[in-house]
């Protein structure tokens, strides 16, 4: 088990996520530490208060979009600056289920040197996060697409383009192994696929883990998500001439269908309107 465990959330607006989320932490694993990093959002600080245990750093935005990638480096380095040696990254729209901290200690002791991935139930719109909380997982429902272990067990062997963020942890010798996430990625898009990618080349195993669950929030999103084109366009680009592969192959398909770009496989641009 992990001397210290921390959990890292980058955020920008989804206050009430955030509190719901410090309100499962508060429950399940009130002494985990919890750095929170505001991407471009100065009223994180008074939603999250003087709680015990957390941590609230900034970061500016960027005029392409959200800095994701280095918002979750600045979080991880604090993390570790505060004498972390396990790190949990979680999103602001992720509650923690009862076992989530637990079960990653326990997978980091038998995987020290692995990529650990835990499974996410996404609520709909009639099913927020309870108001008693032990009722949280009669909503467990995993996402399909991801493997779903039983609980205290753990599968290794994972496929690297499945790794998310959403819901991760690592060792601070695997998280110096990976690097961090390539700051280049600003915006939506990619940057989950190039952190597999490098986990990938450095023989870095993804394993998923049993009982580590999260609950995903529910708020609006489209399908495909036509809003982050641009964003979605140039991380994708900047993904294709990294690893020679273009990431997000349905969005780019459905894209090119509804006339927002051109992508034949080999080049991609979006279409600018007349």
């Amino acid at each position: 088990m992990s001397d210290q465990t921390t959990v890292v959330t980058i955020a920008h607006g989804r206050h009430e996520h955030l509190r719901q989320q410090r309100r499962a932490l508060r429950t399940f694993s009130p002494g985990t530490a919890h750095v929170i990093v505001a991407m471009d959002d100065t009223a994180i600080d008074e939603v999250v208060g003087r709680e015990g245990g957390t941590t609230v750093v900034h970061v500016d935005g960027d005029p392409l979009g959200l800095p994701l990638a280095r918002a979750r480096n600045l979080g991880v380095d604090v993390a570790l600056a505060g004498g972390a040696d396990l790190v949990i990254m979680l999103d602001v729209d992720c509650a923690p289920g009862a076992r989530l901290i637990a079960a990653y200690e326990q997978a980091a002791s038998w995987a020290p040197g692995a990529l650990l991935a835990g499974p996410v139930t996404y609520l709909d719109e009639s099913h927020g996060i309870p108001g008693d909380l032990s009722l949280l997982d009669r909503l467990r429902a995993p996402h399909h697409v991801r493997p779903d272990p039983p609980v205290g067990q753990i599968q290794r062997g994972g496929d690297h383009d499945l790794f998310w963020s959403l819901s991760c942890a690592m060792t601070a010798t695997t998280w110096t192994t990976l690097g961090g996430f390539h700051e280049e990625y600003v915006g939506y898009g990619a940057e989950d696929t190039d952190f597999g990618a490098v986990a990938r080349s450095r023989g870095v195993d993804l394993v998923w883990v049993g009982g580590a669950d999260a609950y995903h929030q529910y708020h609006p999103v489209s399908h495909p998500p036509v809003e982050h084109v641009v964003d979605i366009v140039r991380n994708a680009t900047t993904f294709h001439r990294r690893w020679g592969a273009w990431p997000m192959r349905g969005w780019l398909d459905e894209f090119a269908a509804r006339g927002l770009v051109t992508f034949d496989g080999g080049g991609l641009a979006v279409v600018e309107p007349r």
